[in-house]
């Protein structure tokens, strides 16, 4: 039964005869679990259109319901969360996105806001909870395989407010939690840059630096989940922290505009309430011709590079993917970055900014809970 399911899954509208081909099971095995499917609700049976040159009952016609049920998928970060609902075939029907207020927020707040993030995007995807199979949740800590967080860290401990649990109990689904670098790999894997690339690296480089590694097509876990985890970046020269991109871009600007540096515009851009220089405004000023804010992006890319080729001697990848909330602008670092890559490493990876924005932990999530349907399908109550 599996296996039929698993091949319809991947396939438009499908006969009898098509499924025989494709698993060698007897016609009346492939027929008599076909019926199985579409009593289980999982499986619908499309009107029969018999051919002119056709003789005899016209061929059965079967399809995979992809609306039987659906599954959520949610980014959990330090400053908001953003949910989506997709259907069983991983088309995405809605997202929403709310503000946390920062990881210092109360846990009783976040969870309040994340079911907030849930109740929305159920609401505009059109569907019940009771549709949802399943929820995966990134979040930007190590997940161990048993879906426990470590608490080596203060900033990973604060993740670990309970949410599966809270889920669980609140709308009775199955919950499964990995690390927010590992879903971006399985996303990029998926539908991203790095589609079908089976030695693929994804680096998260927001505000700190973290990869998800994929190995032969199979994703590099680790004892306790910290595969990706580049720590004690204090020990490479040029690069002396774990800062991504987005916390580089910010405080190399500030650094910028103190008395006596450069003219740049950037002094313009210093945000009234947090005194910083948001990471956007230093990409557009690189954009518009500013010297200083070009200055910086080339400091950032060539620096970038060391923490790649750190990984790369070590993991061999085809691909690495730049993702994440600042990939979009993320094209301008890729030649500083390749030109640096070139000096360390004779044949060094491809590097590639992703095309999946600030939705890919989210995509990832959803692919999670896609796999989790796909081999429990069988043991899953669909309500519709």
């Amino acid at each position: 039964m599996s296996v039929i399911l698993a091949h319809m899954r991947r396939c438009e509208a499908v006969t009898g005869t098509d499924l025989i081909e494709a698993t060698g099971l007897a016609r009346a095995t492939v027929i008599a679990v076909c019926d199985d499917l579409i009593e289980a609700g999982w499986v619908r049976e499309l009107p029969s259109q018999k051919l002119t040159v056709q003789k005899g009952r016209p061929a059965r016609i079967f399809e995979f319901d992809a609306l039987a049920g659906v599954v959520v998928g949610l980014d959990f970060g330090a400053a908001k969360t953003t949910a989506l609902v997709a259907d069983l075939r991983g088309n995405i029907l809605a997202k929403a996105t709310e503000n946390l207020g920062g990881f210092t927020a109360p846990d009783a707040q976040r969870l309040a806001t994340i079911d907030k993030a849930i109740k929305k995007v159920l609401g505009e995807a059109g569907v019940a909870s009771t549709d949802v199979l399943v929820a995966g949740v990134g979040i930007a800590a190590p997940v161990d395989r048993s879906g426990n967080i470590s608490h080596s860290q203060l900033f990973w401990e604060s993740f670990d407010i309970g949410i599966q649990e809270n889920l669980r109990d609140r709308y009775g689904w199955p919950v499964l939690l990995g690390n927010d670098a590992n879903l971006a790999a399985m996303a990029e894997h998926w539908m991203g840059v790095g589609k079908e690339v089976s030695d693929l690296a994804v680096m998260l480089a927001g505000e700190r630096i973290g990869f998800g590694l994929m190995d032969s097509a199979q994703l590099r876990h680790g004892v306790s989940g910290r595969s990706g985890e580049v720590g004690l970046l204090e020990l490479v020269d040029g690069v002396g922290t774990p800062d991504g991109i987005a916390a580089l871009a910010r405080d190399m600007a500030l650094a910028a505009c103190k008395t006596g540096a450069p003219a740049t515009v950037l002094t313009t851009q210093v945000d009234a309430h947090s005194g910083e220089i948001p990471a956007e405004a230093v990409f557009a000023a690189a954009a518009q011709g500013d010297q200083v804010a070009q200055q910086i992006l080339d400091s950032i890319g060539r620096r970038i590079a060391r923490v790649v080729a750190i990984m790369a001697t070590f993991t061999d990848p085809e691909l690495v993917v730049i993702g994440g909330a600042v990939a979009a602008s993320s094209e301008v670092l890729l030649k500083p970055l390749r030109e640096e890559l070139v000096r360390f490493m004779p044949n060094p990876p491809r590097v590639e900014v992703s095309t999946l924005g600030d939705a890919i932990v989210g995509l990832g999530a959803v692919r999670l809970a896609l796999d989790y349907v796909e081999k429990h399908a069988l043991d899953l109550l669909l309500v519709g």
